[in-house]
């Protein structure tokens, strides 16, 4: 081989690396969100997220890789899916709620996790604090000591005698617990007895149901986990059946026909999540990033449910909510 090819061949070669070096370092930041329930079920959060992303100037495939895994409701395919997030080295993963925010930080400490909601990062372990997470875990919190107060006050001006109210959760669903204490402190001065009935897998919600009509409960308060999430339509179905007036804690519960819900508004947070992607990878430490806790609440009121079950909605509360489905 001559001089002159010899030369050309090795012009050539320290070109294409230096092009493959500006292509690694110009690669977008992948981010993903992991969550519990389904795709379908988390649409409007999903995409609050995305608009929260599109508002901070990124685009997706050009300077930001998205991805998503959604367990659909069995929680054991969290893991796998958590480990998977780490094998493909996600620059920032998002999490759909506290089930998740455990499975990742059982796989990684080091790639960041942000909190799309959590019910109470500090006691599950997930923060340090909410001022200084100290971890590779920070974002949104819905911890609010006042929701369960407000959402029995709710059902009282409803239903004046109103006197036992049940309580469907999951005991393994992280906040599920600091709910309950908050419910039972506050339920006496509301003159209600609180009947917790767990349900841990989607073959428990209608003898939750029956359990209740034999109490018998007067009303339901459904609690969020990855169980009743993604088995909105049967509860819904069998609250209208047994006529039970029921509350939620999202909106979507009364889109899908629930009667009363009301707590934190879920695509605010996953908006504000971005924010925390934003920070992220423009070099802020996760662990110096304080939570945020939910500033948006909503109250939405189905007229139709209230009808099916021939239960009449006090004009005061009408007045007071966001949205009315009539």
């Amino acid at each position: 081989m001559s001089r002159f090819l010899l030369d050309s061949l090795i012009a050539v070669l320290l070109v294409t690396n230096a092009w493959t070096a500006a292509a690694q370092q110009t690669k977008p930041p992948q981010v993903a969100i992991l969550g519990g329930g389904s795709p379908s079920a988390n649409a409007a959060r999903i995409e609050a997220f995305r608009q929260g992303l599109r508002e901070l100037g990124y685009t997706e495939g050009k300077n930001i890789l998205f991805e998503q895994r959604w367990a659909d409701g069995k929680l054991d395919r969290l893991a796998t899916f958590a480990a998977e997030l780490v094998r493909l080295k996600m620059d920032i993963i998002v999490s759909a709620g506290p089930t998740v925010t455990r499975a990742l930080s059982e796989v990684t400490s080091t790639i960041p996790i942000v909190m799309g909601f959590d019910d109470d990062p500090v006691g599950s372990g997930f923060v340090a604090s909410l001022s200084r997470p100290g971890r590779n875990i920070t974002g949104l919190s819905t911890l609010s000591p006042e929701l369960s107060g407000k959402q029995l006050e709710l059902l009282k001006e409803i239903l004046p005698k109103i006197s036992r109210v049940a309580v469907l959760g999951s005991s393994t669903h992280p906040g599920t617990t600091q709910t309950l204490k908050e419910m039972e402190s506050i339920s006496a001065a509301f003159g209600v007895q609180i009947q917790y009935i767990e349900l841990q897998v989607p073959k428990d919600i209608d003898p939750a149901f029956s359990a209740a009509r034999k109490a018998p409960a007067d009303a339901v308060v459904v609690l969020t986990s990855v169980v009743t999430n993604t088995n909105k339509k049967p509860i819904v179905e069998l609250a209208a059946r047994n006529r039970l007036p029921a509350i939620y804690y999202t909106a979507e519960w009364t889109q899908n026909g629930g009667l009363l819900s009301y707590g934190a508004n879920f695509d605010d947070l996953f908006r504000r999540a971005a924010t925390y992607v934003d920070k992220i990878l423009k070099g802020a430490k996760p662990a110096d990033l304080p939570v945020e806790q939910a500033r948006k609440f909503e109250l939405t009121v189905n007229l139709k449910a209230a009808k099916q079950i021939g239960l009449s909605i006090p004009v005061n509360v009408l007045a007071r909510a966001n949205r009315v489905i009539r």
